[in-house]
């Protein structure tokens, strides 16, 4: 793929939000690049969509169920489920409606704000980005299939994908003494990302072959909840809705987006076969996060370039 300039509009943008990296594809070539390509960088949630393809191919093979409860699956947490709590289903966490408040690891100051009390809400009736559910869903995954993430993360994405700078190392867990339930960061570079971007904009097929299910793919992305300012919510993915995605610029109605604390979004438009990733230095202190406007700002300058 040829490295091309960005437009000065882009670049300056890129330059004064603090943008680490940015890489922007059009049908399948690079046509805009700010920073190092091989920069890589802890996804932060966007851990979560990735999780989501995994769960699909699981799916697939018949080694996961989403009508399964929690009672059924054997999951409790440090605090205890009630009764209603465990019956809560795979499909409740993977579309973050479950309800249940229990003390999450990984969470951001942010994410601890948006939490209702506990038991406020009975299971699928209210969304809430909620690391519990997430990191649950990580735990349920690992024991239906008797592979890790960062296994199955290896052996079912970053391989056959040909991601050129993961490492095995890049995939882990990260342990809270508030749940049972742990994290599992991946560090990735903006060109490998922009690998997974593409496998999704494929509806999940890669060079011929289908490595998640078509209809899965597109499940993922359909509006399931309203997130508010944020458009909505599918399985992990956020989604636009009717235009709204992105403070600051009205996106194409079938536009989604996988994102990180700090500034790391994958920007998915299939009507434009178009895929961007925006990076931010998010590794070592002093860290460079880059908000939602100002990536909304880069965005629209993406798109105006390309008009």
């Amino acid at each position: 793929m040829p490295d091309d300039a960005p437009a000065p509009a882009i670049t300056r943008i890129a330059e004064a939000i603090g943008t680490e990296a940015l890489l922007v594809l059009r049908h399948g070539r690079t046509v805009a690049q700010y920073g190092d390509p091989t920069w890589r960088a802890n996804l932060r949630s966007i851990r979560k969509s990735i999780l989501t393809a995994l769960i699909g191919i699981a799916v697939e093979r018949g080694q996961m169920t989403l009508s399964a409860t929690l009672e059924q699956l054997g999951i409790d947490d440090r605090e205890g489920l009630s009764p209603v709590e465990r019956s809560v289903t795979v499909y409740d966490l993977l579309t973050a409606r479950s309800g249940i408040m229990h003390p999450a690891g990984y969470e951001s100051a942010w994410m601890k704000t948006l939490k209702p009390p506990r038991h406020a809400h009975a299971p699928g009736t209210h969304w809430t980005y909620n690391n519990w559910d997430f990191n649950a869903l990580g735990t349920i995954y690992e024991r239906a299939t008797g592979r890790t993430i960062p296994q199955a993360f290896a052996e079912d994405l970053a391989t056959p994908l040909g991601m050129q700078d993961f490492r095995p190392e890049d995939a882990t867990h990260v342990h809270a003494p508030e749940s049972e339930h742990p994290a599992y960061p991946i560090t990735l570079s903006t060109r490998d990302l922009a690998r997974f971007g593409q496998l999704w904009l494929g509806e999940g097929a890669w060079n011929g072959r289908q490595i998640v299910p078509a209809h899965w793919v597109r499940c993922s992305v359909q509006p399931i909840s309203d997130a508010g300012q944020d458009g909505a919510y599918g399985y992990m993915w956020w989604v636009c809705r009717d235009g709204v995605h992105l403070p600051g610029i009205i996106l194409p109605r079938d536009a989604y987006s996988a994102r990180g604390w700090g500034g790391h979004v994958l920007l998915v438009i299939p009507s434009l076969d178009l895929i961007l990733v925006h990076r931010a230095q998010t590794e070592v202190e002093p860290f460079r996060t880059v908000d939602k406007f100002a990536v909304g700002r880069l965005v629209a300058a993406v798109l105006d370039s390309l008009a």
